[in-house]
């Protein structure tokens, strides 16, 4: 798979790039405050938000959100409301169908995956198996 931008449907989730059927969808919360952080680190120009997956945590697997300029062929593109998001295609595979939010609640504030992929997930929601 080549860089890809995904394109938004009616409902504000992501349609699948052409030729590949993975999608990952960012909210409207999520998307503004990613683009609240990239306006905040150094203008955000050529940088992004990438979202990824390794393994570790008390799961099995754990997401990893960074800052990043460097460019991969592989990755997913997801541009919605200013915000800008990598994901490459390893993480994809196990991302697929993933709605990416953040909520901010009287426990605090945080980016959160809901993964229909993961069969459990641990308390604070960083880490999942599969």
């Amino acid at each position: 798979m080549t860089a890809t931008q995904a394109a938004s449907g009616a409902d504000g989730a992501l349609l699948p790039p052409p030729g590949d059927g993975r999608t990952v969808g960012l909210t409207d919360s999520a998307a503004a405050r990613v683009a609240f952080l990239l306006r905040e680190e150094d203008g955000g120009a050529d940088v992004f938000l990438r979202v990824s997956v390794s393994g570790g945590g008390c799961s099995g697997f754990q997401y990893g959100f960074a800052f990043d300029d460097q460019v991969m062929d592989d990755d997913l593109l997801i541009e919605k409301g200013g915000a800008t998001v990598r994901i490459d295609s390893v993480s994809l595979d196990l991302l697929a169908g993933s709605v990416i939010d953040y909520v901010e609640d009287m426990m605090g504030a945080s980016f959160q995956v809901k993964n229909p992929n993961a069969s459990s997930s641990c308390g604070c929601g960083s880490s999942f198996a599969v």
